[in-house]
């Protein structure tokens, strides 16, 4: 599994525990949510220049394989 600790962080002094991106103060939902618009991961990253494509990428790749657990435990 992809490790979280370099790309995930929640603290409840930031967004009160909402979990962001590391080093910044963007919640990860935001980055769903984008692409639940039909956004691309291009123009997200374009308006949260804080959040590397690395971060964005392993971030995707941790959901697909939170999915891919819970629909296999099913």
């Amino acid at each position: 599994m992809t490790s979280t600790s370099r790309v995930v962080h929640s603290d409840p002094d930031i967004l009160g525990g909402t979990p962001v991106f590391v080093g910044t103060r963007v919640p990860i939902k935001t980055l769903l949510d984008y692409l639940e618009a039909g956004d691309s991961l291009d123009e997200f990253l374009d308006h949260f220049p804080s959040v590397s494509r690395h971060q964005a990428i392993a971030t995707l790749e941790l959901a697909k394989e939170m999915l891919t657990v819970y629909a296999n435990s099913a």
